[in-house]
């Protein structure tokens, strides 16, 4: 039997090295650094954080910030994150060139984004960014050429 990396509860840990697309790499790689599991930032910190992330063409790992926002979020604010977060996930289908799979994730985010109470908490501009959401669908499915640029949403007006 093959013997897993688990904690203490028997979840999975993610301890296999990545590379920058959150692609994983044998183990004994040298990867990215990872963005640790029990990550707990304030809003404006996951924010910051995912968007140096994105800025940096790091989609992966920004998702894995915006994911631990939206698990230890509020209840009013936990469909935003979480349409955040899949909007990351979608970025980094297109990254990997996975289009179908892209379409899907950027999908599911932009009706997460649209069913946001106004305003938006923490300056999240959900009306663009679902907007953004749907144009990157639209351009895949015509098989659009999707600028590097794209792929760096702005996550709030601050």
């Amino acid at each position: 039997m093959v013997d897993r990396d688990r904690d203490e509860y028997g979840k999975a840990r993610n301890s296999r090295p990545r590379d920058a697309l959150g692609r994983p790499l044998p183990h004994g790689s040298r990867g990215v650094a990872r963005i640790p599991d029990d990550l707990d930032l304030s809003p404006a910190e996951s924010l910051t954080y995912a968007q140096d992330l994105l800025d940096q063409g790091m989609a992966f790992h920004a998702h894995e910030v915006l994911e631990a926002a939206w698990k230890s979020g509020p209840d009013d604010e936990r469909g935003m994150w979480q349409g955040l977060a899949q909007l990351a996930v979608g970025i980094t289908h297109i990254q990997r060139g996975n289009t179908a799979g892209a379409a899907g994730v950027l999908r599911r985010a932009a009706d997460h984004l649209d069913e946001v109470d106004h305003p938006a908490p923490h300056g999240v501009d959900v009306d663009a960014l679902g907007m953004h959401a749907r144009a990157l669908i639209d351009d895949l499915a015509h098989d659009v050429d999707i600028d590097v640029d794209r792929l760096r949403p702005r996550l709030s007006a601050s």
